[in-house]
């Protein structure tokens, strides 16, 4: 199965975001990719705000157009992030939507871990101003590919339990859609994503925003697909773009019966 994985640098500008989403989607498909990830925010990536252009119930406009793109192309399609209201009152969340070739909705995902930072020298970041926070873990099968995602976005990847968890639902493939912060990307961005792969036995897809957004706000870009040996398969350069790689679920499974590291497990 050919994958792909998109980088962007999405702005204040709505329409434009969502239009080179779409473009770029279709590109991917057009190259033989039958399953595509987008990055957290991909729809709108400006200043905060409480209630950003994007935001919206999960049976709005938004997820409504790229189910039709996920059905008109017959792909699986992962929306990376948009703001999903539930309660008009409360705070929205930093949702990720999976949708299936048939553009049903396969699962949905609340980002559980909010990045809330003050880094020496770097920007400062409280997600928690404007998101609330999920509480499921969510995996679900990809059918009829013999793989199972498991959904997380961007800051979660520095908590490895969250992993462990998915692949404990047998997830073998994890999705990181994310707007990893420059200043951090880094030193952590690779390491961290080949370390998720490594330890879970699983391929890592971590599609990303790219430079600069609205004013102090810098993504580190370099999108990844690494497989379960922690092997790089593709890295975007700057600029937006899409990386491609086939995903082999048989070497997987060789590689988890060679090392059954899951099942050497001890302390649980």
């Amino acid at each position: 199965m050919w994958i792909a994985a998109i980088q962007l640098n999405s702005t204040a500008d709505l329409e434009r975001n969502i239009a080179r989403a779409r473009d770029l989607v279709q590109e991917a498909v057009h190259h033989g990719a039958s399953l595509v990830a987008l990055p957290e925010h991909f729809a709108y990536l400006g200043p905060e705000e409480k209630a950003p252009p994007a935001a919206q119930p999960l049976d709005g406009p938004l997820v409504k157009e790229f189910r039709d793109l996920a059905r008109s192309l017959g792909i699986i399609l992962l929306m990376g992030t948009f703001p999903e209201i539930v309660y008009p009152d409360r705070p929205y969340y930093n949702t990720s939507v999976l949708i299936g070739i048939g553009g049903q909705i396969l699962a949905r995902y609340r980002k559980i871990h909010l990045f809330d930072v003050d880094i020496a020298g770097g920007p400062v970041f409280r997600e928690s101003n404007s998101v609330q926070a999920g509480s499921e873990v969510v995996a679900a099968s990809l059918a009829p590919t013999p793989f199972t995602a498991g959904l997380s976005v961007c800051y979660d990847l520095r908590f490895p339990e969250l992993y462990r968890a998915l692949a404990d639902r047998g997830a073998d493939l994890m999705f990181i859609p994310s707007a990893f912060t420059f200043a951090t990307g880094r030193d952590h961005w690779e390491v961290l994503l080949r370390a998720r792969a490594i330890e879970n036995q699983a391929y890592v897809v971590a599609p990303a925003q790219w430079g600069v957004h609205s004013k102090g706000r810098r993504s580190y870009g370099r999108a990844l697909i690494v497989d379960p040996w922690g092997t790089v398969l593709a890295q975007a350069p700057d600029g937006e773009g899409i990386i491609y790689a086939e995903l082999d679920h048989e070497r997987l499974t060789r590689l988890r019966r060679e090392m059954p590291v899951l099942m050497h497990r001890r302390l649980r």
